[in-house]
């Protein structure tokens, strides 16, 4: 193997922007961010979610945020401030590499993901 799935993450977090629980509440409260769901239905079923995120599945994220693609999420544009959440942080990390990749220029990882949010006692639904 080349690369494991731990190097993808560290590489993946060493060059995108990151965003604190307590930022990303402020800001979605303020409606100046769309706040980027990537877990999968079992997570969302089992831990709740943030109230006003969009769920967006990884495994889906590329053709979603893509605006040419017949399969695309709106309120998911490139010129939107985007924070990505997973459970812990490395699915995010990778998804908001991916869409740095695609072109979105205010993107960003919430750092601990939805652990994070849940231990900073801040809400979800």
């Amino acid at each position: 193997m080349k690369c494991s799935a731990a190097a993808l993450v560290a590489h993946a977090r060493g060059r995108i922007e990151h965003c604190d629980v307590h930022v990303a509440n402020a800001r979605l409260a303020a409606g100046d961010v769309v706040l980027v769901d990537v877990r999968e239905p079992d997570e969302l079923a089992s831990a709740g979610r943030i109230p006003g995120s969009l769920w967006v599945p990884r495994g889906t994220l590329e053709f979603r945020a893509d605006p040419n693609d017949k399969r695309h999420q709106p309120g998911l544009e490139p010129d939107r401030r985007i924070v990505v959440h997973s459970g812990s942080g490395e699915r995010s990390a990778l998804a908001t590499a991916t869409l740095c990749d695609m072109g979105y220029r205010y993107v960003a990882d919430l750092e601990g993901g939805l652990t994070a949010w849940i231990r900073a006692g801040l809400p979800t639904v």
